[in-house]
């Protein structure tokens, strides 16, 4: 079976590959959770994240943003301990900062990051096809910047879309494309 070149290198990375990633996702839980985890992702191998992501949903209420947003020094305390996760304090900080800043949202998180998703994207014949920002990624990095999220930025915006299928950058070879690849 042919898959994207980064979705065979580990038995976790197939599954990730083969079920979830690009997967039209909505609701704000889900997209809060995948906000957070593609934050602390930055700097670091996304497998690291995989094999943490069961441990961050236990340490962070399972991404309730309402529950996150009133985190206390004490559940920072308890973060910052937490060897099962990425013990980053920017990062956490981060996580708690944006929980309370989804919890006051009009509309809701799925509404807010839906709406950048293109209305026609061309989904890449090769790897080296895979744009790392797009200028629809610039834009909702730089809103949500506006609106004062943190930790958020065009590539991590861009990371966050393809994995909540708002884009679809599985390769033209891959069993899981989506849309006809481009033709010359």
């Amino acid at each position: 079976m042919n898959r994207c070149p980064w979705g065979v290198s580990t038995p976790d990375y197939i599954e990730y590959h083969d079920t979830e990633w690009g997967v039209e996702l909505h609701g704000d839980v889900a997209l809060f959770e995948r906000m957070c985890l593609e934050s602390f992702q930055s700097g670091l191998a996304w497998i690291t994240i995989l094999r943490k992501r069961e441990n961050f949903r236990r340490a962070f209420a399972g991404f309730e943003p309402s529950v996150v947003a009133e985190y206390d020094q004490t559940d920072f305390d308890r973060l910052m301990a937490d060897a099962g996760i990425v013990r980053n304090r920017a990062k956490i900080n981060a996580a708690i900062h944006n929980a309370r800043l989804v919890a006051e949202l009009d509309g809701g998180l799925d509404e807010l990051l839906w709406s950048f998703a293109p209305e026609h994207h061309v989904r890449p014949a090769t790897m080296a096809d895979v744009p790392a920002v797009t200028p629809e990624s610039k834009a909702m990095a730089k809103e949500l910047k506006r609106r004062g999220f943190v930790f958020l930025g065009p590539t991590t915006c861009y990371a966050l879309m393809q994995a909540t299928g708002m884009v679809d950058d599985h390769i033209a070879t891959c069993f899981r494309a989506t849309t006809p690849a481009p033709t010359a």
